[in-house]
């Protein structure tokens, strides 16, 4: 298997212990802060959502949207909780705020129990195929109730100044391991659908890039090019048999018994466009080789407009070119093919829009984007397919679920004009 443990390394079990409380003491202060009148614009109507329309609401899951709100929740200047938390507090050791700042990166997985060692539990993360040695601040009361070989559905944040340390941060889920089918199918969906957890593992960047090539290429193989104008309906058909395709030529390489038990699978529905997507007039489905796979709405308008540049005059024409600018669920990509495409019309089509006489999309193309779209230009690419580790491609041959080795991000779709 690749996985690693993370562990300590040249700490002694009393300076971890000292750790461990202050940890507790600090995230005792960070709760605090966090419920206090100053945050409860925020929090509140998470919490009430979750409750429901009967406003009941358990322990546990009380804890787990106060822990995420902490954690992950981007306030209006895009800081979270822990940072506010800790700039008010200037008293506090730069051990500390190191500490804290380094929960703002929390591992969310659903992880198998390898063993326990002392207070420790090793936990081995079914979505980045990593192990984890995972502490609580509250001790080996925590993990009193499993059992190597169960699961708990849990997030970790690093102890900073020790290396693969880690504490569970928020309520635990555990289950147990009669509960591996149904593990192991959350375990994919979550994989698939949010590849950035997958890529913690920096094996798995390698390995997603080479099965997407991989997929890439047999998608244009069988398409006959890697960008796509259809309707909805004809869109959802044409992936569907591709997926089917590859499907099928998966399993003609197993042996005949693992073959056997998963053809029935193939029958099974493999990709159905959200309802924005499956309202449009057209979808543009583009596989590129650095964005993937994605799929964009009422693109062939958008060909047309390229296509002839005073279609920028009509407002619907207008309107979707300044859809795909302004949403952050659309990456650059789109607008780059249609300017490559039509590189006769493209300075038009700008000009007309922008209202600027002297644009060129050779000049100023880039910067438009840039200025448009920073945070694509602000992460680093990663792979649009999930590599499956092997412990979770263990788990789901046993369950019977298809065999995959990679899967299809999930795009987000933009608002329409």
């Amino acid at each position: 298997m690749g996985s690693t443990t993370q562990r300590g390394h040249g700490i002694s079990d009393r300076s971890l212990r000292a750790l461990l409380k202050r940890s507790a003491e600090l995230k005792g202060e960070l709760v605090a802060f966090a419920q206090s009148r100053r945050f409860d614009r925020w929090l509140t109507p998470a919490l009430l959502e979750a409750a429901g329309p009967e406003r009941r609401l358990g322990e546990l899951e009380a804890i787990r949207i106060i822990d995420n709100f902490i954690l992950r929740y981007r306030l209006p200047d895009s800081s979270t909780v822990v940072d506010k938390f800790v700039a008010g507090r200037r008293d506090l050791a730069e051990s500390d705020r190191q500490m804290l700042l380094g929960w703002r990166d929390p591992v969310e997985g659903i992880f198998e129990i390898r063993r326990k060692d002392g207070d420790a539990v090793v936990l081995l993360n079914l979505i980045d195929d990593l192990e984890y040695r995972t502490y609580s601040n509250v001790g080996r009361a925590a993990f009193r109730s499993v059992t190597k070989g169960d699961f708990l559905l849990a997030t970790l944040v690093p102890v900073h100044s020790v290396d693969g340390v880690w504490l569970a941060s928020g309520a635990l889920a555990p289950y147990p391991k009669t509960s591996a089918t149904e593990i192991a199918r959350a375990a994919l969906e979550l994989a698939t659908s949010h590849p950035a957890l997958v890529f913690r593992n920096p094996e798995k960047i390698e390995q997603g890039w080479e099965s997407m090539r991989a997929d890439r290429a047999a998608f244009v193989e069988f398409c006959g090019g890697d960008e796509l104008v259809l309707s909805p309906a004809d869109g959802e058909d044409r992936l569907n048999s591709y997926y089917r395709h590859r499907q099928e030529a998966t399993i003609a390489q197993l042996p005949e018994r693992a073959r056997s038990r998963r053809l029935p699978s193939l029958g099974m529905p493999f990709f159905e466009l959200p309802q924005e997507l499956a309202e449009a007039d057209t979808v543009g489905v583009i596989y590129d080789d650095i964005d993937g796979l994605n799929f964009y709405a009422d693109y062939g308008m958008l060909q047309e407009l390229f296509a002839d540049p005073n279609l920028t005059g009509r407002k619907q024409h207008q309107d979707l070119l300044r859809t795909y600018l302004r949403e952050e669920s659309i990456a650059p990509l789109p607008i780059r093919r249609l300017a490559a495409a039509h590189p006769e019309t493209a300075d038009a089509v700008f000009r007309k829009l922008l209202r600027k006489p002297g644009f060129t999309w050779s000049e100023h193309g880039e910067d438009l984007l840039r200025r448009r779209k920073p945070w694509y230009y602000a992460q680093e690419p990663r792979p649009g397919v999930s590599v499956i580790g092997e412990r979770l491609s263990e788990l789901t041959a046993n369950g019977r679920q298809p065999a995959l080795t990679r899967a299809r991000r999930v795009p987000r779709q933009p608002d329409r004009p």
